[in-house]
């Protein structure tokens, strides 16, 4: 199976200090060793994505994770046969919840929610046990990708189910979540969001959002600071023990966007050891112009919920707003971006702080994808692209997984020495 390289290669190292049993004839001057392809270079490495939002599939009817799912861009890109093609091992499952109220009634439905999500995920190992495995700790993860069966580990994407309470952070941490991302779109209880227009661009953490920081460290777990503005980050960064990741994030020198990050500030969490995972949605990755169909669509949308704010409407409100929604994308689609501007960004992210703190969290299921790169069966297209680039099999193994299990086990060993 796949990634049994690894164990091939302990029982070839066994077998050289064994004793020959016959000498072997030698190799002729004139033949050359054939070098790896690309491909087979990507087979042979363990290949993790930060930040999948496939869990946000596992309920829907149509969808089946061990089918080859028809793709689409931005929400049906990753199940086993394409993680196959594409040589994914697995990564980080989201636990994701919209922001809503910061209401007991609103907080009490979202704690329900995330909690019913990673029932979805526990769920899905469970009833194929041969194609996945929990793990719970980086040693877990290397060893089921070296199984060959695909490696679950969980993340929270916006604590808001957590509400008021940092300590609610252990009954979620208790069934696997290993990575906290505090905030989303919007400003929550724990701090502010790169992308609330509504809040100075200066609002940092609250005094409870510091509070889940130590609570993180605590535990053991990564803090992930993707959506949060620079100035969240920031407090988290003076805050936390551990690196802090960025699990699907861009460069401002490339895009300027609210999601992204300056150069000089990548450079500060690198130095903390941080990593920053390159996002693939297109929207944060250039300036997209709409269809003039879609743009009149959009625009009879925001007159008919005209002073409705649809990340805090009321269910049934918010329902029909993303039905419309909906509906809009599948007859106007938005346009793309493409793997070429998506390289542009992650080259970008390596010229600067090199491939000891770069990593792919493309955001798929969530909205990422880009044109020539519309699932996870197009991840050796990467590899390819970093080899022609210069960068050497040793490089492509940090940046494929081995930042994102260095980063983890510095968390775990935080809180080895808390204890």
């Amino acid at each position: 199976m796949r990634k049994m390289l690894l164990a091939v290669s302990a029982i070839a190292l066994l077998g050289a200090c064994a004793p020959k049993a016959a000498e072997t004839e030698p190799t002729a001057p004139d033949e050359a060793v054939e070098a790896a392809t690309p491909a087979e270079i990507h087979e042979s490495l363990m290949v993790f994505d930060s930040h999948l939002d496939t869990p946000a599939n596992l309920s829907k009817p149509d969808f089946d994770i061990m089918a080859d799912n028809p793709t689409e861009i931005g929400s049906v890109q990753v199940d086993v046969p394409k993680m196959d093609r594409g040589g994914l091992d697995g990564g980080f499952w989201v636990i994701f919840t919209p922001q809503g109220p910061l209401t007991e009634e609103a907080y009490d439905a979202a704690f329900k929610a995330a909690s019913a999500r990673q029932d979805e995920i526990l769920k899905m190992v469970a009833d194929h046990p041969d194609a996945f495995e929990l793990a719970y700790t980086a040693d877990d993860a290397e060893r089921i990708a070296a199984s060959g069966k695909k490696v679950v580990l969980q993340s929270i994407e916006n604590s808001y189910p957590l509400m008021l309470d940092a300590s609610n952070l252990k009954t979620f941490y208790d069934k696997g979540v290993r990575m906290v991302g505090l905030i989303h779109f919007r400003d929550n209880q724990f701090g502010g969001s790169a992308t609330d227009f509504t809040s100075p661009d200066d609002t940092g953490l609250t005094d409870l959002g510091k509070e889940l920081v130590r609570e993180a460290n605590r535990l053991g777990m990564v803090v992930d600071g993707s959506h949060s503005s620079d100035a969240s980050v920031k407090d988290m960064i003076e805050l936390s023990t551990t690196p802090v990741i960025l699990t699907h994030t861009g460069l401002k020198s490339v895009y300027d966007h609210p999601r992204n990050i300056t150069d000089d500030f990548l450079k500060e969490i690198a130095a903390q050891g941080g990593v920053i995972q390159i996002n693939a949605y297109s929207g944060y990755l250039e300036e997209l112009e709409d269809s003039p169909e879609r743009r009149a669509a959009l625009e009879e949308l925001q007159s008919e919920f005209e002073g409705v704010n649809p990340f805090t409407a009321d269910d049934e409100t918010k329902a029909r707003y993303m039905e419309r929604m909906q509906a809009i994308n599948a007859e106007f689609p938005p346009p793309r971006s493409t793997f070429e501007k998506f390289m542009e960004h992650m080259l970008r992210a390596l010229e600067l702080v090199g491939p000891d703190h770069v990593g792919m969290g493309a955001d798929w299921d969530g909205g990422g994808g880009v044109t020539g790169m519309e699932d996870v069966s197009f991840l050796p297209k990467v590899t390819e692209r970093l080899l022609e680039e210069g960068y050497t099999e040793e490089d492509l193994a940090k940046i494929w997984g081995g930042n994102l299990m260095r980063v983890l086990r510095q968390a775990e060993a935080a809180k080895e020495t808390t204890e």
